[in-house]
């Protein structure tokens, strides 16, 4: 048996198994050195892991698809940076697990709105987004108005302690008492205020 282009192209086993030994070479080659590159696994100066409130409004960000419509990726061009501010850094997401990177945009890219707006200006945006946007086709999430349920904050903390993120035991200790009297909007609130923050304050 020969491995001719002509056999190769006329066995389709053998093309399958060649095609994924391909892709999982070239795979290997362009992601395992991202493991040992600070860039890509060291914290950019000034990250802080998400507070207990901002945790609790990432798990509502992802619970509500926000990521179906919003990236959190601005890319090194200058349309990009001249519209949302300085192109994203692997180091800005160490602690994101998984990280929000992405290239869909029904709407505006959200890495840098921290502190672009008030909390205020926010609420009102997310309960009716046509009353501070009116050309917005985004749907008003009018029941986030609710007290938020932070009975399992301890574990999910404890659980990304495991993968890296460097939360202390007091940390852990007192991020329920973080969530009292909270709501759901108060914390995707305080998630959507830190985002991007860390490397504009390093600037």
């Amino acid at each position: 048996m020969k491995l001719t282009h002509d056999f190769i192209e006329r066995k389709i086993g053998w093309m399958i198994v060649f095609v994924l030994l391909v892709v999982s070479v070239g795979g290997l080659v362009e992601i395992v050195p991202l493991f040992f590159q600070k860039s890509t696994t060291q914290p950019v100066a000034g990250l802080k892991p998400y507070t207990a409130v901002q945790l609790s409004g990432r798990d509502i960000y992802l619970r509500e698809g926000c990521y179906n419509c919003h990236s959190q990726m601005i890319r090194p061009f200058r349309a990009e940076t001249e519209r949302y501010g300085h192109y994203s850094v692997a180091g800005e997401f160490v602690y994101d697990h998984p990280f929000q990177w992405g290239s869909k945009r029904t709407g505006p890219d959200l890495h840098r709105v921290g502190g672009r707006y008030s909390d205020e200006w926010h609420r009102v945006h997310l309960l009716n987004p046509r009353d501070v946007v009116p050309e917005s086709n985004m749907p008003a999430y009018f029941w986030l108005d609710r007290p938020l349920d932070g009975s399992d904050i301890e574990a999910r903390m404890r659980a990304l302690r495991l993968v890296g993120v460097p939360y202390t035991d007091e940390d852990i200790k007192d991020a329920a008492t973080q969530l009292k009297g909270k709501t759901e909007l108060d914390a995707l609130v305080a998630y959507l205020q830190g985002l991007g923050t860390a490397l504009k304050q390093t600037r």
